[in-house]
C-alpha cells in the first residue's frame, strides 16, 4: 500500500491499483508481448498473464525512502531490449504520476521471456 500525503490529508492506494496501472501502461509498449508471473523463470512457466492478473507481475515496494515497483516482462524477439525497458520506465513514471500523483517511483524492468513470433 502506497500513502500519498496531501494538502487535506493522505490518500491509500492499494498495490493492485498500481499493479493494473503499471500492467496497463507496459503492455501499451511497442516491442511487449505482455506481462509474466514474478517466479516465471524458477517455476518454468512462459505464460503471459492476462490485465485481470497484472499484481502476478508487478511488485511494488513502498517505505520512507520511496517507491520502487519491479515490471516482469516478455519481450518480442528482434526488438532492442534496452529501448523497451526505457520506454516502460518512462511510460509507466508518466502514468502513475499523472493518474495518481505518485512523483519519483523508481520502475525496476526485468525481462523474463523473448519471445519468437509465430512461437507458443
Amino acid at each position: 500500500m502506497v500513502t500519498i500525503n496531501t494538502a487535506s490529508g493522505n490518500v491509500e492506494i492499494a498495490d493492485d491499483v498500481i499493479a493494473t496501472i503499471v500492467g496497463t501502461s507496459t503492455t501499451e509498449v511497442f516491442g511487449i508481448v505482455g506481462m509474466t508471473s514474478v517466479n516465471a523463470v524458477r517455476d518454468t512457466t512462459r505464460q503471459i498473464l492476462r490485465q485481470e492478473n497484472y499484481s502476478k507481475g508487478v511488485v511494488v515496494n513502498s517505505d520512507n525512502k520511496g517507491t520502487s515497483i519491479d515490471v516482469y516482462v516478455v519481450v518480442l524477439y528482434g526488438i532492442k531490449i534496452s529501448e523497451v525497458a526505457k520506454n516502460i520506465q518512462e511510460r509507466v513514471r508518466f502514468n502513475l504520476e499523472n493518474q495518481l500523483g505518485l512523483v519519483d517511483a523508481k520502475v525496476n524492468v526485468f525481462v523474463q521471456n523473448v519471445k519468437v513470433e509465430g512461437n507458443n
